[in-house]
């Protein structure tokens, strides 16, 4: 394997994943603060499985994954590592491309957590994608539940859409408790 898992999140410093409590109007969007990849700590992935495929592009990681880089915290039980190569050959010169994570997606930042069955999060354009037959976002003792939450962290921009089907955009349930704590 030329690829090692520290060379795999070079270049990784654009947040992933915004969430607070605070609810816009309109369809689920919220203001951004909140869950950070990124920055220019040291990521540090552990799992039972790596699987590196230099000629596809990608790792895999499986059974027990665990990402953590400073306070944030990402566990599941599959992640693949989409990457390309910026040129001259051998993996060397890797950058991650996109994640995507599978099997009970738990992230969690201090007081914040985001659960849901499968995650995805692009590198290039910022944008975090969970999703799952129940998403759960928590900030202390408030919650928020959907299908799809959708976090932009170059605009800043969080979107979580209902279970409908269909065409019907569902409801989205929230819980807020008086005088709880959240930043």
């Amino acid at each position: 394997m030329r690829l090692a898992a520290a060379l795999l999140f070079a270049g990784t410093a654009a947040p992933a994943l915004a969430q607070s409590g605070q609810q816009a109007q309109g369809q689920g969007q919220t203001s951004s603060s909140g869950f950070q990849f990124g920055g220019d700590g040291p990521i540090e992935i552990e799992s039972d499985k790596l699987e590196v495929r230099d000629h596809d592009n990608i790792a895999i990681f499986t059974g027990n994954v665990q990402l953590v880089q400073g306070k944030l915290l990402l566990k599941t039980v599959k992640m693949t590592v989409y990457y390309k190569n910026s040129g001259g050959g051998g993996s060397d010169n890797a950058q991650v491309d996109h994640m995507e994570a599978e099997g009970k997606v738990y992230i969690k930042q201090n007081d914040q957590v985001a659960t849901g069955d499968q995650g995805t999060y692009d590198m290039g354009t910022g944008v975090l994608v969970l999703t799952g037959k129940e998403v759960v976002l928590t900030q202390g003792d408030n919650v928020v539940v959907g299908c799809k939450f959708v976090s932009n962290s170059k605009t800043g921009q969080s979107k979580l859409d209902g279970c409908g089907k269909g065409g019907d955009s569902g409801r989205i349930k929230m819980l807020l408790q008086p005088g709880s704590q959240s930043n």
